[in-house]
């Protein structure tokens, strides 16, 4: 029998939902580009590592505080998303979806390059604020009020994205179009506009989750390497285009990880896609999604 304390057994439950979180940030965003756009952003993960770099940035050298870098770095992000979008991304509209997904795939590449000659190779500390250090006790244990935070601020985005996309006209306009661009089109809304703002929202949620990982995992340019691995797997078990899909399957997958790496360390990579393969047989669409999203 292995003896397991249940302290530390909710204790990573509690690391499991945090890194979801995160999940959750670049699956959202992965999912709000490719439901209306149908478009395989694989430049999410340095657009993510690039948050990271940005918010360093403004707090090292423009002397802001951490408050302030966690607002301006995703906006920072979400401007250079609307010009990935408007010049590199919106010419391809109408080919392939392999066009897009090798175009961001080799901008990906050129971002992780960029930032290793202005930043440098070697990886970079980004210590949280004085208000967020330290632990708070939750009745199980002690956790440190870092992640406490970074489930808040997940679950503020996730509803403020939701009263957005159902509460205002935009939103309406987004969700329409995600179903029947052909009809919006007809109706005399300019889509063209709404995708840039999409793109832009999107990859500024995963600055977001850069800024917020940073303190955790440190920054170094390939941080998102592997984040945007396991976010894609996020989407597809999810449901490719469905948020909900997102935030569930963003959730689990946290838990996956955290379970297996509290058991057996060496195993936790791998059960992510173990994971994906078991719901993939079981619904072949993902736990939201819907057949023919290509077509």
């Amino acid at each position: 029998m292995i003896d397991i304390s249940p302290t530390a057994l909710v204790a990573q439950v509690f690391t499991g939902l945090v890194l979801g979180g995160l999940f959750v940030l670049l699956a959202t965003g992965l999912s709000l580009i490719f439901g209306l756009m149908t478009v395989v952003n694989f430049s999410h993960g340095a657009l993510y590592m690039l948050g990271a770099y940005f918010g360093y940035t403004c707090i090292k050298y423009l002397g802001v505080s951490f408050w302030v870098a966690l607002i301006l770095a995703p906006i920072a992000v979400g401007v250079v998303g609307l010009l990935i979008a408007r010049f590199l991304i919106r010419p391809l509209h109408g080919r392939s979806p392999d066009d897009p997904l090798l175009l961001t795939f080799g901008l990906s590449l050129v971002l992780i390059e960029t930032v290793r000659l202005i930043w440098g190779r070697i990886g970079l500390t980004f210590d949280p604020p004085r208000a967020l250090a330290g632990a708070v006790d939750l009745g199980f244990g002690f956790f440190p009020v870092y992640r406490v935070f970074v489930i808040a601020v997940t679950v503020v985005v996730l509803v403020a994205l939701w009263l957005f996309l159902e509460k205002t006209n935009m939103g309406l306009i987004i969700r329409a179009g995600s179903r029947d661009a052909l009809m919006v089109r007809a109706l005399g809304f300019d889509l063209s506009r709404v995708w840039l703002f999409v793109f832009g929202l999107g990859v500024g949620l995963a600055g977001l989750a850069g800024v917020l990982a940073a303190p955790m995992r440190g920054v170094y340019a390939e941080m998102g390497v592997n984040m945007v691995i396991e976010s894609f797997v996020v989407v597809v078990v999810g449901g490719m285009g469905s948020l909900v899909g997102a935030i569930v399957s963003g959730l689990l997958i946290g838990q996956v990880v955290g379970i297996t790496t509290f058991f057996a360390p060496s195993l936790a990579e791998i059960m992510v896609f173990i994971f994906m393969a078991v719901v993939l047989l079981v619904r072949p669409s993902g736990l939201f999604g819907e057949a023919g999203l290509f077509e």
